[in-house]
């Protein structure tokens, strides 16, 4: 674990699909294909590798159903919710940013 608090955060969530993920879980359990949807340009190696890693880092739970086809959800966990500040944050300069650039 780095000693700074900001390189802990940013090694967590430091990357642009782990945030587009977090901010389309914020919403709620959302399934592979729902995520794959409104995330992006993501490909699927990608993004199950950053879902992998954010479950691993304890931000989201993954929940398997046993059924044909496979289904898979994923939720935030209290780890992860806690970051809808910084989220928020981040949409409130990204906002002024646009209105400002425009």
């Amino acid at each position: 674990m780095p000693a700074c608090p900001v390189e802990t955060t940013l090694m967590l969530i430091g990357n642009k699909w782990k945030v587009l993920i977090l901010r389309d879980l914020m919403e709620g359990t959302r399934r592979f294909g729902q995520l794959k949807k409104s995330v992006g340009n993501v490909n699927q190696k990608v993004l199950t590798a950053q879902l992998r890693s954010m479950e691993q880092d304890e931000l989201l739970t993954r929940k398997v159903y046993a059924q044909v086809p496979p289904r898979v959800e994923y939720t935030l966990t209290e780890r992860g919710r806690s970051l809808k500040p910084i989220l928020d944050a981040m949409q409130h300069w990204g906002e002024e940013y646009q209105s400002n650039v425009r």
